[in-house]
Formats: C-alpha cells, sequence, structure tokens
C-alpha cells in the first residue's frame, strides 16, 4: 500500500519560477466559472504573489471576469473603479478606503502590484471585457449604509431620506460592536426590520433607476444592491455576536457565498460567462465537511457552500501551506502589524509531511483516486491576521482530511513576509533563536 509520503511524491510537481508551474492547475480549472485560491495566513508574500499568477493566467487565457477577495465591499470598490480606469485616483490613492484592521491584508506590495497589472489588462479591453476586483467581507456595516444613501442621492433623492431615516438606528457614532451589544441587551432598538425594507425597496426600483442606459448604470445599482445586503447581514451578524444560539462564522461565510452567487449572476446579465476567481483563508475555502468545523463544531464554510450550490464539479478549491518562514500578523486583534517568525510545524501534520517529502516547493493534484493515501486525518495549521505561537497547538492547529478539503495545494517550504505599504515601527524581523529548538 502506498504511503502518505510516497504519494506526495509521486503525485507532485515541483516548481521552479515559470509561468508553466501553474498548467497544470489551468488544465484541472477547464470551464469550471469558480476557483478559489487559499492561503495558509493572511501575511504571506509568496501566497499573495502564486495567486496573482494564476489569475492573471484565468483572466488572460480563461476569460475570468472578476476577483473576490475577503474584503470589505466598500473597501474594494475604490480599487475596482481604479482598475476599470474610472475616477482621479492614483494607484496609491486608490487603497486610502482600507481604513479597518488588518490594513497589511491588502494594503502590502503584492497587492498593489497585482492591482497594478489589472489596470493595465483593463486598459486593453472594452468595457464588457474589463475584470473587476471585489470585496465579499460583512464588516462594514456603516459604511455600506453610508454607500446606499449615496448611491439613492443621486437616482432617488426622497427615497435617499427615507434610507437616512431607516439606518439611523444603527448608530452611525459608534462601534458596530457596541451597536450589537446594545441591541442583544435592549438598551436600543433593532434594525433589522427597516434595514431589510431599504433592500427590497431598492431592488424593487432597480428598473425605474436604471433609466439611463448603459453598463455603467447598470454597475452602479448591482454595488448599491450589495451594499444594502451588506447592511442586512452585518447587522444580523454584529446582533448575534452577543447571542447563543446563532454561529457568527456560519452568517459571515453564508454571506461571503451569497456575494459569489449574486456576482456570478450579475456577470452572467452582462453578457459574461461569470467566471470569478476568489482570495481568501484556508479556513474559509477548503471544504468545512473535511475539518474539525465540520465534524464536531456545527460550522460550514465557502468552501462547503459553493461545492453544494454550484456543485462540486464546478468549483476548484486550492490551498496554500508551508513549513516555516516568517509572516505579518499581530499578537491581538487592533495590535500592530508585526514580522514574526513562523515555527517548524508540528509532528503529524499536513505541513511537516510536506516537509519530508524534501520537494521544498510544490503543486500537488488531489482530484485524483490516487490521492487516497491523503485522507486520513492531519494536523493542519492557520494563522489568521492573529499569530501566538507560545499556545500554537491550540490557537493555530486542527484535524483535516487534506484529499476531500481541497481539489489541488500548492505547498512552499519556507516563506516570507507580506509588507505592508506602510510597515510601521513595529515590522522588525523577528529573529530566530540561536538555542532553537533546545532553548524551547
Amino acid at each position: 500500500m502506498t504511503t502518505p509520503l510516497a504519494c506526495v511524491r509521486d503525485l507532485a510537481t515541483r516548481l521552479d519560477g515559470r509561468t508553466s508551474d501553474h498548467d497544470a492547475l489551468l488544465a484541472q480549472v477547464g470551464d469550471r466559472p469558480f476557483v478559489l485560491l487559499g492561503e495558509a495566513s493572511h501575511g504571506t508574500a509568496e501566497f499573495y504573489r502564486l495567486r496573482a499568477a494564476i489569475t492573471r493566467r484565468l483572466i488572460e487565457e480563461q476569460g475570468f471576469e472578476a476577483v473576490l477577495v475577503e474584503a470589505d465591499w466598500p473597501d474594494a470598490l475604490r480599487l475596482d473603479r481604479y482598475v476599470r480606469g474610472g475616477g482621479e485616483d492614483s494607484l496609491a490613492e486608490a487603497f486610502e478606503d482600507f481604513q479597518r484592521f488588518p490594513h497589511w491584508m491588502w494594503c502590502n506590495h503584492e497587492v498593489r502590484d497585482f492591482i497594478g497589472w489589472l489596470r493595465q489588462y483593463n486598459a486593453r479591453q472594452p468595457l464588457a471585457k474589463k475584470a473587476g476586483f471585489h470585496g465579499m467581507d460583512l464588516y462594514s456595516l456603516h459604511r455600506s449604509a453610508e454607500a446606499v444613501i449615496e448611491y439613492l442621492e443621486g437616482v432617488d433623492p426622497e427615497q435617499a431620506e427615507v434610507a437616512r431615516r431607516g439606518y439611523a438606528c444603527l448608530d452611525h457614532r459608534g462601534d458596530p460592536f457596541h451597536y450589537g451589544r446594545n441591541v442583544a441587551f435592549g438598551l436600543s432598538p433593532s434594525c433589522e426590520r427597516a434595514s431589510v425594507g431599504l433592500q427590497v425597496r431598492l431592488m424593487e426600483k432597480a428598473s425605474a433607476y436604471l433609466a439611463a442606459d448603459g453598463r455603467r448604470a447598470v454597475d452602479a445599482q448591482f454595488f448599491a444592491e450589495q451594499n444594502a445586503r451588506v447592511v442586512v447581514n452585518a447587522e444580523a451578524y454584529y446582533r448575534a455576536m452577543f447571542g447563543t444560539r446563532v454561529d457568527t462564522w456560519n452568517l459571515r461565510d453564508d454571506h461571503m457565498t451569497e456575494t459569489l452567487a449574486e456576482l456570478h449572476d450579475h456577470l452572467r446579465r452582462q453578457g459574461g460567462a461569470g467566471r470569478v476567481v476568489v482570495w481568501a483563508h484556508n479556513s474559509h475555502l477548503g471544504d468545512a465537511r473535511a475539518t474539525e468545523m465540520g465534524w464536531g463544531q456545527g460550522q460550514h464554510n465557502v468552501g462547503q457552500l459553493a461545492r453544494q450550490r454550484f456543485g462540486a464539479e464546478r468549483v476548484l478549491l486550492v490551498g496554500f501551506t508551508t513549513h516555516t518562514g516568517h509572516v505579518t500578523a499581530a499578537r491581538d486583534w487592533d495590535g500592530p502589524a508585526e514580522h514574526r517568525w513562523v515555527r517548524p510545524s508540528l509532528e503529524g501534520s499536513v505541513e511537516r509531511l510536506f516537509h519530508q517529502s524534501g520537494l521544498d516547493r510544490f503543486y500537488l493534484p488531489l482530484l485524483s483516486g490516487r490521492a487516497e493515501p491523503l485522507k486520513a486525518h492531519r494536523l493542519e495549521r492557520a494563522i489568521g491576521v492573529i499569530y501566538r505561537p507560545e499556545t500554537e497547538r491550540g490557537s493555530h492547529y486542527f484535524q483535516a482530511c487534506l484529499s476531500d478539503q481541497f481539489d489541488a495545494l500548492y505547498h512552499l517550504d519556507e516563506t516570507t513576509a507580506v509588507e505592508p505599504l506602510a510597515p510601521g515601527a513595529s515590522w522588525q524581523r523577528e529573529a530566530i533563536p540561536d538555542t532553537y529548538p533546545f532553548g524551547v
């Protein structure tokens, strides 16, 4: 019987830094409209570079029409306008709407380079063929409400005033967390009914608002509808944070999947194929049914929901892993970005298995029946925006069945930290102790 290590060595294709590194992946994509590209951390430079290189080929060679990322819709919208050639922003100014922690997740050199490339690519395309850049997260409760009002002021001033009064219960002066807490404890009224009603009316009036012909008007209406959808789902999310029965993780991934479906449908209504590339963390994109999330915690995620909603044969889930190196992460929520050392992966983990293969950097297809030896449960590491190596096993590892979780995977044995556009004084490279591993 083939061992897991032999299986990896047999199936893997080593990467050599050429464009052809991704030929096998593009062959797996085929005519799938959805390619979901993960990452094992939110602060690893190579993951961003690989996703950008793959996405460039998907756009140029296979006609993918949009990139959907784990960012807030209104923040990414300014980048979308930039890549489509709209507005007067410079490349640097186009990132200025990313004000929320963690700034480095999208305000970094790798994303900036990709956005610059996408603008150049789009400049050579007609309006209907320009590829977009969008956010799918739901944290922008207040900013999305403000964006809906701003849109209505241009097409229906009377309804804009209705929206202004309707959204007043969100208490724009405070943090969304404060809104959720106050509603949960009966200190202020819920905005659920008002936000749902405003979304419904915005969609019902779409035909009237689209009296002006042209793709730009259609896009503007869709963008406003999506902001209204964010308000509805974010309001429920922040309210649920202080409840006991609703899993906020599920609410968030429900919203992200809904955004993917809505964007796909919008592109198709405009005559496109609705082909979308998604950039998000492995924990969102690897099928939760193949991990601890789904086994015992009752959680689902975008990868699982996409397979169920669109069909597994129309979705390609791609994971990314690393054994060691450095990462940009904070020690605590809202903390400054730091240049942290990633401890070598634990025994019994997927990452340690890949390290033991001696292949260094490789692409691993998992759709084949030959990947059967990789079905065994193993630890897998997940570093988000916070890294706590002192509690690494409990904070960053979970059990997973790799060959059911992803359709393919990239492994890079040693990786480097993504560099923020404005790194700050705390972004200093953490040294590896001279006594490692004996002094820990």
